[in-house]
């Protein structure tokens, strides 16, 4: 099964996630520790562009030619954690590739334990 972050209401591709990560299990608890390392993260790397509530507001959204996604949706909370982390890792399009930014897998579950917190 395959899930997209919502980038726009035309957006005709979805975002394709291979079986090894949409199956991905989140190997680290979602603790007060978890969570504090990856507001951390976020603040660094996402909510320049997705903002500080996930909610795709961030300063630099604007100068992008799609919209920045919304995490705070029944659409993206409804994604495995392995594709979030898919997604969130290897990037697509204006999304860039933290592979590089945030090189340790368990920093990118942190991340992916915190964007979980969005409503």
């Amino acid at each position: 099964m395959f899930y997209s972050f919502v980038i726009s209401p035309d957006q005709s591709e979805p975002w394709e996630v291979p079986a090894k990560y949409e199956n991905m299990e989140n190997p680290e608890e979602a603790s007060s520790e978890s969570l504090k390392i990856g507001k951390s993260l976020w603040k660094k790397h996402c909510s320049s562009c997705h903002g500080k509530e996930g909610l795709g507001d961030g300063h630099k959204a604007e100068q992008l030619d799609t919209p920045a996604g919304d995490f705070t949706t029944e659409e993206f909370q409804a994604q495995s954690d392995g594709a979030i982390f898919y997604k969130s890792k290897f990037g697509r399009d204006e999304m860039p590739s933290y592979e590089k930014k945030i090189p340790y897998d368990e920093d990118m579950w942190h991340l992916v334990n915190y964007m979980r917190t969005f409503e």
